[in-house]
């Protein structure tokens, strides 16, 4: 049976072009089509081979890049140029609708940051009148620290990984077709971490180079996240991408 896995990370296309362009250290108000569409191309083929859905925004926003590539590389007539002025010429930069789409896309997503944390601010404040809770105390525990890895990052480790796995298969394999639960792979992660007490390498998590097993353990270990049972941690961008088990009664 298939398991479906829905990730609440995705906010939509334009979220996902954000994330390249700031990760990639593009300038918005000139972005290099070829290699956006390239990077986009590759985190959508990536979801596909997880079997993710992929909303149809998604691949309407694919279908964009590739129209605005193909306007991008549409000859230029230079005897027009000589006689008539070269902002007439070539018109309009097929680039500035979605340069104006992220630029007001990024402005309501730091809006909603910012609300989001004046909520958090206004939630410690209370107005109740003090209340006797000594029979209700209880000893208290260091919060959990907020994970630095987004899922595009871990989507990023995973396609290196795939890359990798590829280079190493052998030149001629026997294949023994063998049906791995998510479940089962999630407590054979979680065996693995409890019995290391300390961090393992995002990577060494995928002994085998079979794809079903590799994917299995990823969709595992974003599930394990999902539950808050596991913490991943990357120390610096393009890092390599760590994972520890939560100690227990960690909040």
């Amino acid at each position: 049976m298939p398991y479906q896995v829905k990730i609440d990370a995705f906010e939509g296309p334009l979220d996902l072009l954000l994330h390249l362009i700031n990760r990639l250290e593009i300038d918005i108000y000139d972005i290099p089509v070829a290699e956006i569409t390239e990077q986009y191309l590759l985190y959508i083929q990536t979801m596909n081979e997880l079997q993710l859905d992929v909303a149809s925004e998604f691949l309407v926003m694919a279908a964009t890049l590739l129209a605005i590539k193909s306007k991008m590389l549409l000859p230029k007539h230079e005897e027009i140029l000589d006689e008539v002025d070269p902002e007439i010429a070539y018109g309009d930069d097929p680039r500035d609708e979605l340069v104006e789409r992220l630029i007001e896309y990024r402005k309501f997503k730091e809006a909603a940051h910012d609300l989001k944390a004046l909520e958090e601010e206004r939630g410690l404040m209370y107005t109740k009148p003090p209340s006797d809770l000594s029979d209700f105390t209880k000893e208290t525990k260091p919060d959990r620290t907020e994970l630095n890895v987004s899922l595009y990052d871990m989507l990023a480790a995973f396609q290196k990984l795939l890359r990798r796995k590829k280079l190493q298969r052998p030149m001629a394999t026997k294949i023994a077709r063998q049906e791995i639960s998510i479940e089962k792979r999630m407590t054979e992660i979680m065996d693995e971490l409890q019995q290391l007490q300390g961090r393992k390498n995002f990577n060494d998590l995928f002994p085998y180079p079979g794809k079903e097993h590799i994917v299995v353990t990823f969709l595992a270990v974003l599930e394990l996240i999902k539950r808050n049972v596991i913490d991943v941690d990357q120390k610096e961008n393009f890092g390599d991408i760590f994972v520890e088990a939560v100690k227990e009664g960690a909040n």
